[in-house]
């Protein structure tokens, strides 16, 4: 099949790559020629596990293609993907004006009929949106699909290739059928393509994320309460999960959630509800508890250092909002980092992937070090802000002889409280009442 996707961002670009692999010609578009460029020269412009093998394998094949031209893209697809940013407003809500935009440049270019496919998380009612700006452009045929995206940043390309369900919003037999055709590859072991109509599918993505995001943030509530009772959450952790109602994904406390899903996704259901008079008490709270979760470590740090952290260093482990991504969009990391700047630390930093994101937003009032190791040369503390894996076996003696202070707060309870006793570490992490 020919498919042209809109958009070459973390979505896009995944979308496009994984659709080629799957043996369809696939065409992908950006408004960014450098962007271009560089992909057309086999340069991957993001960090994804296992995308760029796929991405130069497709690209020699000659299944993927670039270009800047929307009007190419239309003559080319006869499934028309748009992957394009949503992001959100001040009040809270989904800026649609990139969709809209291009969905009206659409109507004005299209020439025979095309299935246009709301690949974005957008709100309810957007695929109508989406049908009347085209509509008011041209009266040849189209349909509009939604067919929101479960990709996890990190193992997007493993979801997408082999996903629990696909989720297709349709209310045309003609653009179902092609979207069954498409997908029939990707569910070969028995997993569902869902076939509903296009409102419930946006709604679908935006219930899924903010039902984790308040996962996420419960199990947050319940940490901080274990501190204040002497419980010590990583036993409930394993109470709760072994139920079988419960499970035990997202149950693992920490300084909260980021990225560019579930903080925009939660506040837009949010004011999407407001919009349509109804209101989300429940994503009310998960939005401000998340909000002070990130900064949780900021007065039990202050605590320590008798509340004047003037003149002390601070290594920082992990940037990104979490591991296998450069993603640091909503990251607790950077909302730590600001928060000791503003009380005069100086910050000495290290991530995996992260690191020239965080350097385009802070520039020279960081440290950025080459290794992870680097960034503990006299350090007052090492804080612990994403659980990357290379963090959670470290050399302790390395550690020790590098540090001022033998202190680690740990936004990510990678350690065993005991381990760290035997290591000679004082140790602050979340939710357990035997922190030393």
């Amino acid at each position: 099949m020919k498919i042209s996707v809109i958009g070459t961002g973390y979505v896009g670009l995944v979308t496009g790559t994984c659709l080629a692999e799957t043996g369809n010609e696939v065409l992908c578009i950006d408004i960014n020629q450098n962007k271009v460029k560089e992909m057309q020269n086999g340069i991957v412009p993001i960090y994804e596990p296992h995308l760029d093998v796929l991405f130069e394998r497709n690209i020699k094949a000659s299944r993927l293609k670039f270009s800047t031209s929307l009007a190419e893209g239309l003559e080319h697809g006869d499934i028309i993907f748009l992957a394009l940013p949503t992001p959100e407003g001040e009040d809270g809500s989904a800026d649609l004006s990139y969709v809209l935009g291009v969905a009206k440049d659409i109507g004005k270019l299209i020439k025979d009929y095309k299935v246009i496919v709301d690949k974005s998380t957008v709100p309810v009612g957007t695929s109508d949106k989406v049908k009347e700006t085209i509509s008011n452009e041209t009266n040849i045929e189209f349909d509009v699909v939604s067919n929101p995206e479960f990709l996890r940043e990190g193992f997007a390309v493993d979801d997408f290739l082999k996903p629990e369900r696909i989720v297709v919003g349709s209310s045309s037999e003609r653009a179902t059928r092609l979207m069954e055709k498409l997908y029939k590859p990707f569910v070969r072991s028995g997993n569902p393509i869902l076939i509903m109509d296009e409102r419930s599918a946006e709604l679908t993505k935006y219930a899924a994320n903010s039902f984790l995001a308040t996962k996420i943030t419960f199990m947050n509530e319940i940490a901080n309460f274990c501190e204040k009772v002497g419980a010590d959450v990583d036993k409930v952790r394993v109470g709760m999960g072994t139920d079988s109602r419960i499970g035990k994904r997202f149950l693992f406390p920490g300084i909260g959630y980021g990225g560019s899903c579930f903080p925009k996704d939660v506040k837009a259901l949010y004011k999407s509800g407001q919009d349509n008079g109804y209101d989300f008490d429940i994503l009310k709270s998960v939005i401000k508890v998340n909000d002070i979760q990130k900064k949780i470590l900021i007065p039990k740090i202050l605590s320590h250092f008798n509340n004047d952290l003037k003149g002390k260093t601070f290594g920082i482990w992990g940037l990104a909002f979490k591991p296998e991504t450069d993603d640091i969009r909503e990251a607790p990391a950077s909302y730590m980092i600001q928060e000791l700047l503003n009380q005069g630390a100086t910050i000495r930093v290290f991530d995996p992937e992260a690191m020239p994101n965080v350097e385009k937003k802070f520039g020279a009032d960081l440290y950025y070090s080459e290794t992870m190791y680097d960034v503990l040369d006299n350090v007052d503390a090492l804080i612990i802000c994403t659980e990357w894996s290379i963090f959670r076996t470290p050399d302790f003696d390395k550690l020790r002889s590098k540090m001022k202070e033998h202190i680690i707060f740990d936004g990510r309870n990678l350690y065993d409280v005991k381990d760290i006793k035997n290591e000679e570490f004082s140790y602050i992490s979340i939710g357990r009442h035997n922190n030393i």
